[in-house]
């Protein structure tokens, strides 16, 4: 599944390493979890879609890292990093063994079908 993403070419020069290094520190430390965790989920505070994720794995039994980036309020311009990386435009981001699954809908699927506990075992 490509996704549109924007030529180098079509990104001046003097900007290129600003768009390649903005806010690095939080894609890092997402992208360090995922290597250390079967699933992370990542979300932010007053949203109530990462509490819900989280509700339904945990009623699964199913352990996972949680990270939170901030609120509404702060920290937006942060989390856009982790957007842009993902391509994903909303918050949880659930990750299964290093993989994008989606967020707090599409990790109830997954527990639903059984689909989650296929993906942890492999």
């Amino acid at each position: 599944m490509p996704r549109a993403v924007l030529s180098e070419s079509q990104i001046h020069p003097a900007v290129r390493e600003r768009v390649a290094t903005l806010h690095q520190d939080i894609v890092k430390e997402v992208q360090a979890a995922v290597a250390a965790h079967a699933v992370v989920v990542v979300g932010m505070g007053l949203n109530p879609m990462p509490k819900r994720a989280r509700k339904a794995l945990d009623a699964a039994g199913v352990a996972y890292q949680y990270l939170e980036y901030g609120s509404y309020f702060n920290t937006w311009r942060r989390r856009n990093a982790l957007k842009m990386w993902t391509g994903w435009p909303t918050f949880p981001m659930v990750f299964v063994k290093g993989s994008l699954v989606g967020g707090a809908t599409d990790v109830e699927a997954l527990i639903t079908n059984g689909e989650l506990k296929k993906l942890l075992a492999v």
